[in-house]
């Protein structure tokens, strides 16, 4: 019992060695969301504590500065607020005007940061840039999102470290499992969004419906002819033709198959069976 005993504590003290052994594991990583800076036309109100002479609401001018009491101009264009709020409070400090100023910020109007969104969008117009981390979606929902005509496609322009910058966005592909969201890019101070209208295929001759249609992907034939309601009783599958601008302009006539492909632009035509 005694052999047993010393055996049993020394297989604890070496379990308790290994647990010893055994590295923290490493706190895991937050991202922090990048802070709004200040820009050109922003409203703010700076208030000091204790101090209500010192109480002041303005506009940033173009060139990044704000009047401040005691201290004259003081720049805090392209500032995040708690680094402006830090300047300012340094200051009162280093010029004697306050022991120990406690500073607050408040952004009242955002007019320093917007960018456009233009196309076929329910609300085109100009929108601040209301926090750092907004993203091309948040963009387009203040928009009050993609109309009924507007495509899949959209078009973002602006300037990326110094550069013009342009990006094609396949918006439905930013919601797949496959690109995690990669392409919801983030939106920066002069961006302009552009919306196209959504492709179209023109459908006429025996058909119950002729006219535009809305181009779906992978739309073939047989699924743009029963978009316009299928043929009429004259109509025949023999009598289609598609007729499709190549890429020198010119129009051609093809004799599609019912699982073909339509493309944007194309006009489905539907002869009268002479039998």
């Amino acid at each position: 019992m005694r052999l047993t005993s010393l055996f049993l504590a020394a297989a604890l003290g070496l379990g308790a060695l290994g647990a010893q052994a055994q590295p923290a594991a490493p706190p895991a990583a937050t991202a922090a969301s990048p802070e709004y800076r200040l820009g050109a036309g922003d409203v703010v109100r700076i208030v000091v504590y204790q101090n209500p002479d010192l109480t002041l609401e303005t506009r940033v001018s173009e060139s990044g500065v704000v009047s401040f009491p005691l201290l004259g101009n003081v720049r805090i264009g392209g500032l995040g607020i708690g680094a402006a709020e830090k300047l300012i409070a340094d200051g009162l400090k280093n010029g004697n005007f306050v022991k120990q100023p406690q500073v607050t910020l408040t952004l009242l109007q955002i007019k320093g940061n917007q960018a456009n969104v233009l196309g076929q969008v329910n609300r085109p117009g100009r929108y601040p840039i209301e926090t750092a981390d907004m993203r091309l979606t948040d963009l387009l929902a203040n928009a009050g999102g993609v109309a009924a005509t507007g495509g899949d496609i959209v078009v973002l322009t602006g300037t990326r470290n110094g550069q013009p910058f342009r990006m094609e966005v396949d918006l439905p592909m930013v919601f797949s499992a496959e690109q995690n969201r990669t392409n919801d890019v983030l939106i920066q101070n002069g961006d302009v969004v552009w919306v196209d209208r959504a492709p179209l295929v023109y459908i006429y001759g025996e058909v119950q419906r002729p006219g535009p249609m809305r181009l779906e992907r992978g739309m073939t034939v047989m699924q743009a002819l029963a978009a316009g309601g299928g043929l009429t009783q004259r109509g025949t599958e023999r009598g289609i033709r598609v007729h499709r601008k190549g890429a020198d302009g010119k129009v051609q006539v093809v004799q599609p198959a019912m699982d073909d492909g339509v493309k944007d632009g194309d006009v489905v035509y539907v002869k009268e069976s002479l039998f």
